[in-house]
This record gives structure tokens, C-alpha cells and sequence, in this order.
């Protein structure tokens, strides 16, 4: 490595240790906090990235993270979406420094292809400044769920990039380049009873948490051992030794 390199990566290395990563700002609130876990872990559990021409990997790495933040630039602020979901990327056990602990646009070569911001109250700028700054990072899908309805009467948006580095909203809940779409889900979550957003395939199948493919796993156990029972009882009735059929 040549002296100049190494006296720039050296300066990089300091610069990078001088930005403010973690802000200990306290998450929204309790329902903020568990919808960021319900976007995130189901994807991990349940879901496999569509498979991309060109691309020979399978299946694909990706990186679904909460309340991290998002650095496009040395020299720009940075934004720390609800969150946000990023394909093909390497995850490497040195990220784990402190150093490494939010998303550094140019360390992982590209930005997310996907960021979602949860409205809690009006001071989010979720529709103004955040909405061009994504645009202009070129994110290709940009979420906004706005439970409450601070924002006005839509309670999910989904904006897409499109020409010019510009935001179109889509008029579905689809986001066809990551093969993901979106549904607003009634239902009981962590002891909670309430309307969430979910993930779904490009069919539109649910993505299941880890808890809910274990309900289902347990449930289907649970049937076939019953049946067996029940082919038991019949095979006794018959007058046949079940335990040494």
C-alpha cells in the first residue's frame, strides 16, 4: 500500500469516527417500535429475494434493518428511516464496529432500494424535505404509513422513482422490483390488537413471522398426530394390532 493510500484511508477512517451515528433519540412510540419489527423480521424468516437476471447468487443477500442510519455523503446529514431494505449487498462481521453502525452509501455501493417512514406526529417532514432527499439519493421506493392519519386522509402511500430522479405515487401497494408489495393487516401482534402493515409476495401471500410459521408448523403436527390417532382407533376396531402393524 502506498503512502499516499494509506494516509488516505487514515483521514477517511477519522472522518468516519467524527459522524454522529447514534443519536439515542428514543423511537416514536410503542406502536412505531413494534411495526418496525414486524417490517423487518418476517422478511428474514419468511422471505426469499426474487431471483435477478444476471445475478448468479441465490438466494440474494440483503440487509432489512430499524432506526438505522442512512449516510449518503461524508458531508450531508444523514436520515434514519423506520426502515429501510437493501439488496445484493455483502454483510461483513467488520460493519459491526462502531464505525460501522449506520449505512454508509459509499461503504455498501449503492442505496436502499427500499425506505419506509412511520408518521407519528407533523414534525416528520415525511412528505416534504425527507420525500425530495430520497428521491434525490435515487431510493426506488419510498413508504409512508400514516396510521393516524396526521398527513391528511391516506393512511399508506407508496411513492416510486421515476424519471429525473422523481417521485410518482403509485396507485397500488406494489413494488414490483424487489417482488414485495404492502397490505394494511388487522390483527394481533405482540399482545396488540391494531391495523399494521405487512409484507406480502408478488402474489400478494402474506410474509409470515417467525412466531406465526411456528403456530403453523405446531398446528399441522398437531393434525396429523390426531389423525393418526384416529386411523388407530379404526384399525383396532378392525380387530388389528396397531403396535406391532
Amino acid at each position: 500500500m502506498s503512502q499516499v493510500l494509506a494516509e488516505k484511508k487514515l483521514a477517511f477512517a477519522e472522518t468516519v469516527a467524527n459522524l454522529i451515528t447514534e443519536d439515542d433519540e428514543p423511537v416514536d412510540n410503542v406502536f412505531s417500535e413494534k411495526q418496525q419489527r414486524l417490517l423487518a423480521e418476517p422478511l428474514y424468516s419468511s422471505w426469499t429475494p426474487p431471483i435477478e437476471e444476471g445475478i448468479e447468487e441465490n438466494p440474494r443477500n440483503f440487509l432489512a434493518a430499524v432506526n438505522v442510519g442512512v449516510f449518503f455523503s461524508v458531508n450531508e446529514y444523514p436520515l434514519v428511516p423506520d426502515m429501510f431494505l437493501s439488496l445484493d449487498i455483502e454483510i461483513n462481521p467488520e460493519r459491526l464496529a462502531e464505525e460501522q453502525r449506520s449505512y454508509f452509501v459509499w461503504e455498501f455501493g449503492k442505496v436502499p432500494e427500499v425506505v419506509v417512514e412511520i408518521v407519528s406526529n407533523r414534525k416528520g417532514n415525511e412528505l416534504t424535505s425527507k420525500l425530495r432527499t430520497y428521491s434525490r439519493w435515487g431510493v426506488t421506493y419510498y413508504v409512508v404509513f400514516d396510521p393516524m392519519q396526521e398527513l391528511g386522509e391516506t393512511i399508506l402511500q407508496i411513492y416510486e422513482l421515476g424519471f429525473g430522479k422523481r417521485f410518482r405515487l403509485r396507485d397500488d401497494f406494489v413494488l414490483p422490483e424487489v417482488g414485495l408489495s404492502l397490505k394494511i393487516w388487522r390483527g394481533r401482534f405482540e399482545n396488540v390488537e391494531d391495523d399494521w402493515i405487512r409484507w406480502c409476495d408478488a402474489e400478494g401471500n402474506l410474509i409470515l413471522s417467525g412466531v406465526e410459521r411456528a403456530e403453523i408448523e405446531t398446528e399441522r403436527a398437531e393434525f396429523e398426530h390426531q389423525r393418526a390417532e384416529r386411523m388407530a382407533e379404526k384399525l383396532r376396531e378392525l380387530g388389528i394390532d396397531v403396535e406391532n402393524f
